[in-house]
């Protein structure tokens, strides 16, 4: 694809293509990141980022930039093509799509896929080999359905989704338009419910049901449990990164970003736009407000203000954990000077 004709398709786009420089107008046979760009290859620059000594090494073909002047200008005076715009890393995500657009497979249904007759499959959707659907599942349009999947009874897929295989969705199971749930993910597993009693542990039963509103995916290997009444709810555009656990009853407001190793105890409540960095745990019951972040390996015990962001175990605000944080390793010296200093208040 030239470059030109990749420009065209991003003026459509929502990076605000604002001007460009198409010099020998390079054909794009793909991208790459900036120290490892060719020159059929596109790669891109954020503003303020550090890599301008990379930009002046880089063999990518054409560029992606910000309206940052020593980038633009550095670009120029090195011939190579680029355009600028007010977000150059959703324009490289929207030039992906272009340089390497999807192959949707045709709809059909595999002869080794077992879909119970009480099933609705519906229009254009693909059912790959060794898919199991059971009774009174209904598969929207236009889905794909990848090998191995397996859809238990009462589950709900709405249109567009695609399962990637091996996923498990468990009955009551409900995913409105556009989801995606990656390889060995499980939506709808039985919640951790048990009572203590004399003999030992008996099982609550789980009867709820997990919902995922529209746009929502589910990464690799993550669980998304049912409770024993009620739902467990994933708000709309939310983004689940692989192995991440959410335990029954929990509920998430629209767009939340929750990254690897994130784990949510039962009937926690997030809000809209949360966003949870690597191993986070939330406890039991606990409320994070709205657009609230927490730092990786952050623990969660109560209330977290909208807005806030908060680090460490347990939680507190960030600005705080930094500074405790730089008194950590001062702490030998601090206790030396107070064994010290009560020394010499004792003589």
């Amino acid at each position: 694809m030239r470059f030109s004709t990749l420009l065209q398709a991003l003026q459509t786009g929502e990076a605000e293509l604002r001007w460009s420089e198409c010099g020998a107008d390079p054909i794009l046979a793909g991208a790459a990141s900036l120290e490892q760009a060719k020159g059929d290859q596109l790669s891109f620059l954020e503003k303020g980022n550090a890599l301008i000594s990379a930009l002046n090494e880089t063999g990518a073909g054409a560029l992606l930039l910000p309206d940052q002047p020593d980038l633009i200008q550095c670009a120029s005076e090195r011939g190579i093509a680029f355009a600028v715009l007010a977000n150059p890393r959703l324009a490289f995500a929207e030039a992906l799509e272009r340089l390497h657009p999807r192959l949707r497979p045709l709809a059909e249904i595999h002869p080794s896929a077992v879909v119970d007759e009480r099933a609705v499959v519906g229009p254009g959707t693909f059912i790959a080999p060794r898919v199991c659907i059971g009774a009174s599942s209904r598969i929207g349009a236009n889905c794909i359905v990848h090998p191995g999947v397996v859809i238990y009874d009462d589950v709900e897929v709405g249109e567009g989704c695609e399962l990637h295989a091996n996923a498990v969705l468990h009955p009551g199971s409900r995913l409105g338009r556009g989801c995606v749930v990656n390889s060995n993910a499980v939506i709808g597993s039985e919640g951790f419910g048990f009572v203590p009693t004399p003999r030992g542990w008996r099982k609550m039963p789980q009867t709820g049901q997990v919902v995922l509103e529209d746009g929502v995916e589910v990464g690799c290997g993550s669980t998304i449990d049912r409770p024993s009444v009620g739902e467990t709810r994933i708000g709309a555009g939310s983004k689940i990164d692989n192995l991440v656990q959410i335990g029954h009853g929990v509920t998430t407001g629209r767009g939340c970003a929750l990254a690897s190793q994130v784990g949510i105890a039962g009937g926690a409540k997030l809000g809209h736009g949360v966003i949870l960095a690597g191993q986070v745990g939330v406890a039991n019951r606990a409320v994070v407000g709205d657009g609230a972040i927490a730092s990786s390996k952050s623990g969660i015990h109560g209330e977290v203000a909208p807005g806030e962001v908060v680090s460490g175990y347990p939680a507190i605000p960030n600005r705080l954990w930094l500074r405790c944080s730089a008194a950590f390793s001062k702490l030998p010296e601090m206790a030396k000077t107070l064994r010290e200093l009560k020394r010499d208040i004792s003589q």
